[in-house]
């Protein structure tokens, strides 16, 4: 996955030579990451791409549908028209966590592997520094390019949906009855919340990365799977896995109100609860065994060599 062309050095190397570059080593290493896992946008942007080609198929017969929603009362004509756009929001979160969990797997590893590590280790760069700007990569940049994504394509959804609507004779102005806009924000914040509730995540894959030789994936999975198996044979319970599933999608109920469990639903900015959600043990706790495994992974990095 880490690769060095010669184009991308070169601007490296020009960088380093600037007088002000002192100030901004971490910025470049975070634009080197970026430059050189593509992945990191290609693989939203083809998903973007089949998801707009299949809500383009759903199309046929849209009016027929819509028709039969404007029927109902607001909150579910809302409900209804929204849904479509909800799907393609949740699916992008979920494959940029994908795209995440593989990139911290070889990040460290890959440098190691095709020996680049030389190069960049030759660099007045800390190990702290390149440690932290792969962390950056799960918890800020994706989520930014998730988000990006998810509105363009919510656009383009808008926009299908105006041109069949029109073309039957119907208004288009009735798909706003969903505030994109207010679900904007609540997407912004419901990915920050995210990304600060995954940390421990991805601090433990790039710790992993950091340490194995070969199958990061399997180094990373397989010992939570057999402290999950050990424990329910041995004792009969399932708290660890219960854990693992909290840190993988339980931040919901900290970070928004949902009334109540049986409507996880979110449709108001008031629902949102950045208070509670700050003030949550779990997220510091999870905060603190994050930097802990950077830690780790910052001085894994400091001796560990090319394999």
């Amino acid at each position: 996955m880490n690769t060095m062309p010669g184009a991308e050095s070169q601007t490296v190397q020009s960088g380093l030579s600037d007088p002000g570059y002192k100030t901004r080593p971490f910025i470049w290493s975070v634009r080197r990451e970026i430059w050189e896992n593509r992945s990191l946008y290609i693989v939203p942007l083809i998903v973007a791409v089949v998801q707009v080609f299949g809500f383009a198929i759903t199309t046929i017969g849209l009016a027929e549908r819509r028709r039969a929603v404007l029927l109902l009362d607001e909150a579910h004509q809302r409900a209804a028209i929204e849904q479509p756009y909800d799907l393609v929001a949740a699916m992008m979160i979920f494959i940029a966590f994908i795209v995440g969990v593989f990139y911290c797997l070889d990040a460290l590893h890959g440098e190691r592997r095709d020996r680049s590590i030389l190069f960049w280790k030759s660099l007045p760069v800390s190990d702290l520094t390149s440690v932290l700007s792969k962390a950056t990569i799960p918890l800020v940049v994706l989520p930014l390019i998730a988000l990006a994504i998810i509105v363009c394509v919510q656009l383009v959804m808008v926009l299908e949906t105006g041109v069949v609507l029109i073309f039957h004779g119907m208004n288009p102005a009735t798909t706003w009855v969903v505030p994109f806009f207010q679900d904007w924000l609540i997407l912004l914040y419901a990915l920050v919340a995210l990304a600060l509730w995954h940390a421990p995540i991805y601090g433990w894959l790039l710790l992993v990365s950091g340490w194995v030789r070969r199958a990061a994936f399997l180094w990373a999975v397989l010992p939570l799977l057999a402290i999950g198996i050990f424990e329910r044979i041995t004792f009969g319970t399932s708290y660890f896995g219960a854990f693992v599933k909290n840190r993988l999608i339980g931040f919901g109920p900290g970070a928004f109100d949902f009334h109540g469990q049986a409507h996880p639903t979110i449709n108001s900015l008031a629902q949102m609860t950045p208070g509670r959600y700050l003030n949550s043990p779990d997220l510091w706790i999870g905060l603190v065994v994050a930097i802990a495994f950077l830690a780790a992974a910052v001085r894994l990095r400091r001796y560990r060599g090319p394999l």
